[in-house]
């Protein structure tokens, strides 16, 4: 089955445009849902009010609504049209080629782990929304998404930033996953100053994602890497072993059980990462190369991995020119959509719809309508509000355990 087309933002051209640079590396939502970003290429990154891309992609269909990112029905912070209390479209130049983005949000009793506050020069109140950008040249650019304006540049990264990722907590500590095998702790109460660089990637660093109670980080990279760290001790929990190359894309699911990882290797893995074990493989492969081949070159190479909001769908972007949505209790993909050199896929802040880039363009599909079980909707609660630990410890049945820990 195909999923159902929504729409698409197309980035504009020119005969003289240079293929190389004009790469979609990255695509984001805002928390909220207000916000949707992409990286067009050549340094621009392109923020749209997320509902008025869905009204015009309603007004006009899937084929007139394409080009929603320049149409004049989006007001310009400044223009006569707009106005200063509603979402703003802006166009962002980053001054050097763009590999990742992440929309942070404050949280006011979240408080900076730095002591000297009142010599603070930023007040992040409750409803400011901000936008990292990582870029070639190994900065971070943090902007503020309502204004356009840009507030801090950090610097201390050597190589491509090639992945950031807020705290969902609301304290707006940011992590940023490098070529330059590192991954930085920023903490942007404190005006962006550095809390912790974590080593342990002896290779480039590809992706990094926090679990939905910000005590986990999930760094990817290449040899095979998947580590898991403690962010209250900044220390490395363990390292998970079963991918045959690169790994270069990591998502918690949203109640934190599951991790999902995307690798060179032709496969999306999904572990429990509280004991390291693998659950679930979905090959893209068929039959699925022997670990001595993974490693080689081929067209089915996973370049990215989303879990939808509802913790039972996810979306993966291969090689091969197909989007996959599968559901995590079962073996085959649910539904498959064509995309010709797709690099990033990430599901909206609802998880109705899923972004995927594509040199400089956004292209959208509708999940698959799927009504979750009752059994399912009591384990994902289950599962936000116990820790591993308690979970373990409960007088329940081994069967009922299981299920509750995704293992049948």
């Amino acid at each position: 089955a195909r999923p159902r087309t929504v729409g698409e933002l197309l980035a504009p051209t020119s005969p003289f445009d240079k293929k190389c640079g004009r790469e979609n590396w990255t695509v984001a939502f805002a928390p909220d849902g207000s916000y949707l970003a992409w990286s067009q290429g050549h340094r621009v990154v392109k923020l749209v009010p997320w509902a008025q891309c869905l009204d015009t992609f309603s007004l006009h269909g899937t084929k007139n609504g394409a080009n929603a990112a320049s149409s004049p029905r989006l007001p310009r912070q400044g223009s006569e049209g707009g106005q200063r209390n509603k979402p703003c479209e802006h166009v962002l130049d980053c001054g050097d080629i763009v590999w990742s983005l992440a929309f942070g949000s404050s949280v006011p009793d979240k408080q900076s782990r730095c002591v000297n506050v009142e010599w603070h020069r930023f007040q992040f109140g409750q409803d400011q929304l901000l936008l990292a950008t990582g870029l070639s040249n190994g900065r971070i650019k943090i902007w503020e998404v309502y204004t356009g304006k840009l507030l801090l540049n950090l610097m201390d990264h050597t190589e491509v930033v090639r992945d950031l990722t807020f705290a969902p907590d609301g304290s707006l500590i940011l992590v940023s996953a490098s070529r330059d095998k590192t991954l930085r702790v920023w903490d942007l109460k404190d005006d962006g100053n550095m809390m912790k660089v974590l080593r342990g990637h002896q290779n480039w660093v590809y992706g990094c994602a926090f679990s939905p109670d910000s005590s986990i980080l999930c760094s990817v990279g290449a040899s095979k890497a998947v580590f898991l760290w403690d962010m209250d001790k900044y220390s490395m929990l363990r390292k998970l072993e079963g991918h045959h190359n690169d790994v270069v894309a990591c998502e918690f699911s949203p109640d934190g059980a599951l991790l999902a990882t995307a690798s060179y290797d032709t496969r999306v893995c999904v572990w429990d990462p509280h004991i390291g074990v693998i659950l679930k493989e979905f090959g893209h492969l068929f039959p699925p190369p022997t670990p001595i081949f993974a490693g080689g070159a081929n067209d089915r190479w996973v370049r990215a991995v989303s879990f939808s909001q509802d913790g039972l769908h996810l979306a993966s972007l291969a090689d091969d020119r197909m989007v996959r949505f599968w559901r995590i209790d079962e073996e085959y993909p649910v539904q498959v959509a064509p995309l010709n050199n797709g690099l990033c896929c990430t599901f909206s802040t609802d998880g109705s719809v899923l972004a995927a880039g594509q040199d400089g363009s956004v292209f959208f599909w509708a999940l698959p309508r799927q009504v979750c079980s009752l059994q399912h909707l009591c384990r994902t609660a289950i599962r936000r509000a116990l820790r591993p630990a308690h979970l373990r410890a409960l007088p329940i049945p081994p069967k009922l355990l299981r299920f509750l820990c995704y293992q049948i």
